[in-house]
């Protein structure tokens, strides 16, 4: 039985400003969800976001309001382990609300794995990798900095893949700024940007064929999400991969993407997708359709993290490998034992659930007081 559901805000440093064509980062906002269940069992989801509303339509207040307000109560009471009927649940009476409904079921399945003693990537179908590669971003916005950065990475072996965050500067700096970076780190080492929706079609035209001269690999979302006509001729006339993000909010808009070949690359997110299942629903789609994985990221920390990698790992395809460096990215680690990061990759725990602990006093610390009770209880995850 569902005995219990919360719903944390934890603030933490990033170890540097994380720039986007949306906005800088200097602090990310983690949502925590926490399921009690009535045999003890305990279950951690996440439904991080990026840059608020800048970046999509749910802010972590509003995904805790809506949680505790809206959804908890559908559920309290229900059988924990019949996680299928929980969600078809929410997702009929609930509209929208993606990230919180990620975070739902992502605790839920945690709870499950836990009380079945197997990994979360069992109950979705069984893995098929037990690691991957994990590009790191870029995103100082000074090239000097970008490629000292890079080149630390490499040498420590724990990315060789980089991704640069544009749009925000003008085109030709951007630009001067992507092939800089590409020509100091030299051929055998893969980069790509991501423009997070900032260009126009024919700014996007111009862009492409020098970073496809350059050498560059990929480009993500060059224009706006709902302009699929511009991002489908894009595909089509260059080599370079275009890849859909932000125009990709579940199995739905992958089958309409596919459909009217307007992306090369699917960056699955779990949160975007509105959840581990339909996440996967969406791999499927991509793979049917002939069209590339890349496991994506909304700078979580180490729940959504593990959570994102669970699931990637029962990709059969992962040719564009993965973003899964979040919790990298904070000054804080909020997990009894980090994730495993080595030889330019992330290793996927076996252990059941999500395969991780979290440190309570860690969350307490950091939690962003609520006017009411402003600790929890440590509770055995």
């Amino acid at each position: 039985m569902i005995k219990k559901i919360e719903t944390i805000l934890v603030d933490i440093p990033t170890i540097r400003p994380h720039k986007l064509s949306v906005a800088t980062m200097n602090t990310q906002t983690l949502v925590l969800v926490r399921i009690i269940c009535g045999d003890g069992i305990v279950g951690w989801g996440e439904a991080t976001t990026i840059g608020g509303l800048n970046y999509g339509e749910e802010s972590p207040q509003s995904i805790k309001i809506n949680i505790d307000t809206h959804i908890a109560p559908l559920l309290i009471g229900m059988r924990a382990n019949e996680i299928g009927k929980a969600m078809s649940k929410i997702r009929k009476i609930v509209q929208g609300n993606r990230f919180a409904k990620c975070a739902i079921e992502t605790a839920l399945l945690d709870a499950q794995g836990k009380r079945l003693g197997i990994p979360v990537s069992e109950l979705l179908g069984g893995r098929v990798r037990d690691s991957f590669p994990v590009a790191w971003t870029l995103a100082s916005g000074d090239t000097s900095k970008d490629i000292a950065e890079a080149e630390a990475m490499i040498e420590k072996k724990r990315h060789n893949i980089f991704k640069l965050k544009i749009g925000v500067k003008p085109l030709d700096v951007d630009i001067k700024h992507v092939l800089e970076i590409k020509k100091a780190l030299g051929e055998k080492i893969s980069v790509r940007v991501d423009v997070n929706q900032a260009w126009t079609e024919l700014q996007a035209v111009e862009g492409m064929a020098a970073l496809e001269a350059g050498g560059i690999d990929l480009v993500e979302q060059p224009v706006k999400a709902e302009h699929r006509d511009s991002m489908g001729r894009l595909a089509q006339r260059f080599a370079i991969a275009v890849m859909a993000d932000e125009a990709l909010h579940g199995p739905l808009d992958a089958y309409q993407i596919a459909h009217q070949s307007a992306a090369d690359v699917f960056a699955v997110k779990i949160t975007q997708s509105g959840g581990l299942f339909p996440a996967k629903q969406v791999a499927t789609i991509a793979q049917m359709a002939g069209i590339g994985l890349y496991g994506g990221t909304m700078l979580e920390g180490g729940v959504g993290t593990a959570a994102s990698a669970q699931l990637f790992a029962t990709f059969n395809d992962l040719s564009y490998g993965t973003e899964l460096f979040g919790p990298l990215l904070l000054t804080e680690e909020i997990l009894t034992e980090s994730l495993a990061y080595r030889d330019f990759g992330l290793n996927v725990s076996n252990k059941p659930g999500l395969g991780i602990d979290l440190d309570i006093d860690k969350i307490n610390f950091f939690r962003r007081a609520q006017g009411f009770t402003d600790t929890i209880e440590a509770i055995s995850a």
